[in-house]
């Protein structure tokens, strides 16, 4: 199997590869990304502040990825603030839990 990159993101860290394999002649396009440095700068916020800014609290940081992904599986666009209540109830979920630098409630 033979893998290509198509395009890297230095911006969002977004990777999008291209792979064919020889024996079956499949095509798979596949796009990724590392958010292990937006969790642990959330991890890191947390142990270090109470999530207050000068204005506003921090509620969360959401990576592109995983918004494409709650796009796809729930159908719920992390931008569009008429999905709040949604996007709410994903956040608060323990399965979401390292994208909210801060525990204040939502």
């Amino acid at each position: 199997m033979t893998e290509y990159l198509l395009n890297r993101d230095l911006q969002t860290g977004i990777y999008e590869t291209f792979e064919f394999d020889e024996a079956t002649g499949d095509i798979t396009i596949r796009r990724w990304a590392d958010v292990q440095p937006v969790l642990d700068a959330n991890k890191s916020f947390h142990l270090e502040s109470d999530g207050k800014g000068k204005d506003a609290w921090l509620a969360a940081r959401i990576p592109d990825n995983i918004a494409q992904d709650w796009l796809v599986r729930f159908g719920i666009n992390a931008w569009k603030g008429e999905h709040w209540p949604a996007v709410k109830k994903l956040l608060q979920d323990p399965e979401w839990k390292h994208l909210r630098p801060t525990s204040f409630k939502l």
